[in-house]
């Protein structure tokens, strides 16, 4: 072997190994998850004593509320376990135990869908709660709020459309 030959090697292997580099990342994202579920829980906890006195409208944002937290723990998740297959190493699970149907099953490409579906599906939440509460909004925040959730849907039916004619 040359020596370009074994610094090109060198460099490779570097660069592969690398990919471990992003391992404490995607673990990091379980300490988002907790996070999610304390604050979850919190609101939970804040929610139960009062529902009844509650009117319809503010019972139905609150369950808009934890709609929309459990939306982006379902993301993290999703990003943490395939970000973590595509990109760093699979993940062995014993066959006696219970495995995620779609383990193993997502492409970098399917990974993009899903989470700028589920962008758009939180941004839904989020824009159906400013229209449960559209008296307390200014009109150009409104605005707003619409143009964005467009500008995203509009984007995930893009990254949707590219993805299946690249892969046709």
């Amino acid at each position: 072997m040359s020596i370009s030959q074994g610094i090109e090697h060198f460099v490779e292997r570097a660069m592969y190994a690398s990919r471990w580099i992003m391992a404490p990342l995607y673990l990091g994202m379980s300490a988002i998850l907790l996070a999610l579920g304390i604050k979850f829980f919190q609101e939970l906890w804040h929610f139960i004593p009062h529902i009844l006195d509650m009117p319809d409208g503010e019972v139905i944002l609150k369950l808009l509320t934890f709609i929309d937290l459990t939306l982006v723990g379902s993301l993290t998740l999703i990003v943490m376990f395939s970000g973590y297959e595509n990109f760093v190493s699979r993940i062995d699970i014993e066959t006696s135990t219970e495995k995620l149907a779609w383990l193993g099953t997502h492409d970098y490409g399917s990974l993009k869908t899903k989470v700028t579906s589920s962008i758009v599906a939180i941004s839904s939440i989020h824009l159906l709660k400013v229209f449960m509460n559209i008296e307390a909004i200014a009109s150009d925040r409104l605005q707003w709020y619409v143009i964005i959730h467009l500008a995203l849907v509009i984007s995930a039916f893009f990254m949707g459309y590219l993805d299946k004619i690249t892969k046709h």
